[in-house]
């Protein structure tokens, strides 16, 4: 698979933590879902990166990776767009680790901004390990093996990324440059026929001389549409339009998420750690229970008293679930005292019922058959172990430990 084919792949991943919330609903999976239809996506249970601050918890693994793919399931990720699978399966991340961890600077691993963190918000853990030092690194080797295009990050996630360029940029630098490497560039134009060498050779100058981006892209477009050329050609081409050596390592791109605004029962971003979630397989009475009794205004004592739904918890909930007309009707009757708050819980219930009762159906036959859920991983450890195996071989012959 060439780098510049690969640009229209994704990866992303999450940690083991058991059922999911309506926050990884509605600020991850359905995400997935959609990008899914668009791109070629490798999703993956992150349990080595779990290790890193779960370590000494070996009874958590198993179940939870059961247990997170089947909401994966439920939700609509489908198993024949996108490939599921377990990070410690493919031991390729583990390698490809490694061998960067040669070349990456110390510091920009103590520089990046979860490093310390993590370590104020999780003091009861003893964090100041070489695994969870390394773990950006990890990440970064998570996303190189295999030449993903785009990550979908939120915000907070944009300098991992960053990151994972920067190894990139380092190791092509340090290891693309291939003795003779202009001449097996040119050789390379002259194998795609002389109009689209031609081509080629035009858009190439256009982008050097005048940095048209639009020229860029179309010679890599045209690079990738070649069917004479080898992966070594393509990665020389590839590499010999920006100026630089043979392209080893595909440099990503945030694909920024809209963040969710999913809060929490009590009007906290929703969270485990918090204890205000609503799982995505909780039973139907216990989500209305629970949403019954959220906290409201504190300035609504008595029915009669007024209140305000900005200071309210409930309304965050309407800004996620509600149309224009049941917000507008929320206001009104809010600030007003037309309505009580356990009236204007009644939609939210509703619509996060009518959101549920789906999933959860769907979740059922894969609970009653576990099998089926470890046979679709399997497939995609599959998968993703052929796709790595490719990334990996070319990194080793590049650093000189070729097979004897």
């Amino acid at each position: 698979m060439s780098t510049v084919n690969s640009q229209q792949r994704v990866l992303s991943g999450m940690r083991p933590t058991g059922q999911l919330h309506l926050g990884h609903l509605h600020g991850v999976l359905n995400n997935w879902v959609q990008l899914q239809h668009e791109y070629e996506c490798f999703f993956f249970v992150a349990d080595w990166h779990a290790l890193t601050t779960h370590y000494g918890e070996p009874t958590i693994f198993e179940q939870h990776t059961i247990d997170m793919v089947i909401d994966w399931l439920a939700v609509g990720v489908n198993p024949g767009s996108a490939a599921l699978f377990v990070q410690s399966k493919v031991p390729e991340h583990a390698e490809l680790h490694l061998l960067l961890s040669m070349t990456t600077p110390l510091g920009w691993l103590e520089r990046v901004p979860s490093y310390k963190d993590q370590q104020e918000k999780l003091q009861e853990k003893e964090l100041g390990t070489y695994g969870f030092l390394g773990y950006p690194l990890l990440q970064a080797a998570d996303i190189l093996i295999y030449r993903a295009g785009f990550v979908p990050v939120g915000e907070d996630q944009v300098a991992h990324v960053e990151l994972t360029r920067e190894v990139a940029r380092r190791f092509n630098h340090i290891y693309g440059r291939e003795p003779g490497f202009e001449e097996n560039a040119l050789a390379a134009i002259k194998k795609m026929g002389k109009k689209a060498a031609k081509l080629y050779s035009q858009l190439r100058t256009s982008f050097q001389e005048q940095g048209d981006q639009e020229a860029l892209e179309k010679a890599k477009a045209l690079v990738s549409e070649q069917q004479n050329i080898s992966l070594g050609d393509r990665e020389r081409l590839y590499g010999y339009l920006e100026g630089g050596g043979k392209m080893i390592l595909a440099e990503p791109q945030s694909l920024l998420t809209p963040s969710s605004k999913m809060p929490g029962l009590d009007g906290q971003k929703m969270s485990k750690s918090y204890n205000n979630t609503i799982s995505l397989r909780e039973p139907l009475e216990e989500v209305e229970k629970k949403i019954s009794t959220m906290p409201t205004d504190p300035a609504r004592v008595r029915l009669t008293d007024p209140g305000d739904p900005e200071k309210c918890p409930v309304w965050q909930l309407h800004q996620t679930y509600s149309d224009e007309k049941t917000k507008d009707w929320v206001v009104e009757g809010c600030k007003s005292a037309g309505i009580g708050c356990l009236e204007c819980k009644k939609p939210v219930i509703n619509a996060v019922v009518s959101e549920l009762e789906p999933i959860q159906k769907e979740a059922e036959q894969y609970v009653k058959d576990p099998d089926m859920v470890r046979s679709i991983i399997a497939e995609g450890n599959e998968t993703a172990r052929d796709r790595a195996k490719e990334t990996l071989a070319e990194v080793r012959t590049a650093m000189g430990l070729t097979s004897w």
